[in-house]
């Protein structure tokens, strides 16, 4: 029996969708809590951000709800992230 008939496509997407949002919901917790951003990568974070929201168009174009879902999520978290980097990021001298 082919897995097609067993486990829809969607599902495997909105699994793996829940699953990698999911696991970036604990590090964006802590930094909003503790507005600790001393150990994220500004240039990281940026490229990171921005491939984001390229997924995010990505699956609107392929009308991909899972990969819609997800990285509209992980693009807000990220998005705030990303600011509170660039608010609270002490310049090195």
């Amino acid at each position: 029996m082919p897995i097609s008939s067993v486990i829809s496509y969607d599902a495997i997407g909105y699994l793996a969708a829940t699953l990698t949002t999911a696991s970036f919901v604990p590090q964006a917790w802590h930094t909003f809590r503790t507005k600790d951003v001393s150990g994220i990568s500004l240039g990281m974070y940026s490229a990171f951000t921005v491939g984001i929201a390229l997924w995010l168009v990505y699956g609107l174009l392929l009308s991909a709800w899972p990969i819609v879902i997800a990285n509209a999520i992980t693009l807000v978290l990220a998005s705030l992230i990303l600011g509170m980097k660039l608010r609270y990021h002490a310049p090195t001298t």
